[in-house]
């Protein structure tokens, strides 16, 4: 324990867990007793610390600036370098992952950069297991100009089949896309999914052998779905996985800020975007 926060906290643990007396806890934990009653900070910074307090355990793995970005959506005057102070001082910093790994290659084809809704839509599997060592599978698909995530597909085992389904129904309700964009995955190259995909006009591109690279934002997506949803939850079913999943896309889509977008979320991005289209018709 470094922090004053977290000395306070300590010291009623002990009391409630050991039920050892309040002097014998602030001895334990380093503070003096009048430190630990004494609540920190003015009034209003009170409410403020408690609010980053409940923001921070809904959305574990939010940063401080996207803290600070929710406060201010939420109408909360303050600074973002008083809200990173602030998380530091009560111990709310998001734990550091491991090293990065270093890039072993470089984008040998020109990237399609989506230039409006349903330009390219790209698409991939994330692989994870329930708790009795049994295969999930997701498929991933999102809006690279939104970075809306248009579904997540659970199941054990995912096919072409299941993939022209998931492309069929996501027609129906975004319309078409202009291109669609994949790895070399035996379940992308099908022949029934290249059917379906030549049946609607539809351009594909297929990334490069061995370069995730080339298909950054789903593999952005991919990352932040694994840190924010199945490294958070175990799953005893593939029923709790889906239930899981849609709950947490709806956050993503809705209420997590995005940084490529300004701090808005993909739904609140797309909102305004055809605002400012029937504006200018």
């Amino acid at each position: 324990m470094v922090s004053l926060a977290d000395r306070r906290r300590g010291a009623k643990h002990l009391e409630a867990a050991l039920a050892v007396s309040e002097r014998r806890a602030c001895r334990v934990a380093g503070i003096a007793r009048s430190t630990k009653r004494r609540p920190s900070g003015r009034p209003e910074e009170i409410e403020l610390v408690a609010t980053i307090h409940r923001l921070s355990e809904r959305f574990p793995r939010f940063g401080y600036r996207k803290i600070f970005q929710r406060l201010q959506r939420a109408g909360c005057r303050v600074g973002r370098e008083r809200v990173r102070l602030l998380r530091r001082r009560e111990g709310l910093r998001v734990p550091r992952r491991g090293p990065k790994r270093r890039r072993r290659g470089v984008s040998t084809t020109d990237a399609t950069r989506a230039l409006y809704p349903n330009h390219v839509w790209s698409y991939d599997f994330v692989a994870d297991q329930t708790i009795d060592g049994r295969t999930l599978r997701f498929l991933t698909v999102i809006d690279e100009y939104t970075r809306q995530a248009l579904w997540i597909e659970c199941a054990r085992h995912l096919t072409s089949v299941d993939v022209v389904r998931v492309l069929e129904q996501l027609v129906e309700l975004h319309g078409k896309p202009a291109i669609v964009k994949s790895d070399n995955g035996s379940e992308f190259v099908a022949k029934k999914v290249q059917d379906w995909i030549q049946a609607r006009q539809i351009d594909v591109r297929f990334i490069d052998p061995g370069s995730p690279w080339q298909n950054g934002h789903n593999e952005s997506f991919n990352g932040v779905f694994r840190d924010g949803c199945l490294n958070r939850w175990l799953f005893e079913s593939v029923r709790e996985a889906r239930e899981a999943t849609e709950a947490w896309l709806q956050e993503y889509n809705v209420e997590r800020p995005h940084g490529s977008l300004d701090g808005r979320s993909p739904v609140l991005f797309f909102e305004q975007w055809e605002e400012r289209k029937r504006d200018a018709a």
